[in-house]
């Protein structure tokens, strides 16, 4: 196999290859771009116009995702997998992949489209240098744009694998898209409604991507996901590297099944008197009562459940100040496909 397949070992080794640039049997070229990055361009004869950036272990701690994409890049180093699509892979975070740990100072899922430029520390450097990464792969013109950030969570869920769609004012969301979730195995989408500082949320805004975050279980070590079945993403991401995906007959009934959710709320801490009134093991998606007293924080400040249907996802009351606490969403109504 060649060496540059083994992206993750090479990070995980903080070692950087002498090699830069090597070549599949297919003529597939493999390129060491920086620490946890690598470029593989197909041939020209097979190239079929796709841009696809998948990234993992933006968070050190979530390495089911790192895996799935070590054996995507593996599988194309020994010729398994012939990709007809430029591919990116990033490893976001490498000091923490290697500490197994979320983050070192700070959560670098935080420190997008503008965000790193407020920030010092190893994490602002590293979202600064993802962005040119990802804006230098997306550069080229008159190509299709695809992000896949895959992550999986701090608790579990009752809805296990689910996205997370970046907005952007008068941008609809694609059902082709939707549909090729629902595909891979992803039973739900929450659509947000405003600007985020997510890697998502740039690639989606600031460079023209359809770009998803992916919610793909909890958070383990290396080695212990048994428990975490990627498979069906993992054989949808085989297809689209080699471009054969089957396409559906009716995307309609391609959507059967996948919930959409619509951000309702997101509670904001404001101060270290912050206090989320919510169990220690409650479960991404619980449902919650109308009339629930969710959180309460300075000067009286208090977020009371109004919504009806309304549930909670990733809550995390010890985030820093000024930053989401939890989000409270709803099922999604009147959403505008394309």
């Amino acid at each position: 196999m060649l060496a540059l397949g083994k992206l993750l070992e090479l990070t995980l080794a903080g070692f950087e290859p002498a090699a830069k640039i090597q070549l599949t049997p297919e003529g597939a070229r493999l390129r060491w771009l920086a620490e946890g990055a690598l470029e593989v361009t197909p041939s020209v004869a097979s190239d079929n116009g796709l841009d696809l950036l998948l990234s993992a272990g933006i968070h050190g701690n979530e390495t089911a995702p790192i895996e799935l994409l070590d054996r995507l890049l593996r599988g194309i180093a020994r010729g398994e997998l012939k990709p007809r699509a430029r591919i990116l892979f990033l490893f976001g975070n490498p000091p923490a992949i290697r500490r197994g740990e979320r983050y070192i100072e700070q959560d670098i899922n935080r420190l997008f489209n503008g965000q790193h430029e407020q920030h010092a520390g190893v994490e602002a450097m590293r979202a600064c240098d993802l962005e040119h990464l990802a804006a230098t792969f997306f550069s080229k013109p008159e190509r299709t744009r695809l992000h896949y950030d895959l992550h999986t969570a701090i608790r579990t869920s009752q809805i296990e694998q689910f996205a997370l769609y970046p907005w952007q004012e008068g941008r609809p969301r694609s059902l082709r898209e939707l549909a090729r979730l629902n595909a891979a195995g992803i039973e739900a989408v929450l659509l947000h409604n405003k600007s985020s500082i997510t890697f998502s949320a740039y690639t989606y805004t600031q460079l023209g991507a359809e770009s998803f975050t992916l919610e793909l279980g909890k958070a383990r070590a290396f080695g212990q996901n048994q428990e975490v079945n990627l498979d069906r993403l993992e054989q949808r991401l085989q297809h689209i590297i080699e471009g054969c995906e089957p396409e559906p007959q009716e995307q309609d009934a391609e959507l059967r099944g996948l919930q959409l959710f619509a951000v309702a709320r997101e509670i904001i801490k404001h101060s270290d008197t912050f206090k989320l009134h919510l169990p220690a093991d409650i479960e991404n998606f619980s449902k919650l009562p109308v009339g629930y007293l969710l959180a309460e924080d300075l000067a009286g400040t208090r977020w009371v459940v109004e919504e009806p249907d309304a549930r909670i996802i990733f809550p995390n009351p010890k985030v820093k100040n000024g930053l989401r606490a939890a989000i409270l969403i709803v099922p999604a109504k009147d959403v505008q496909l394309a």
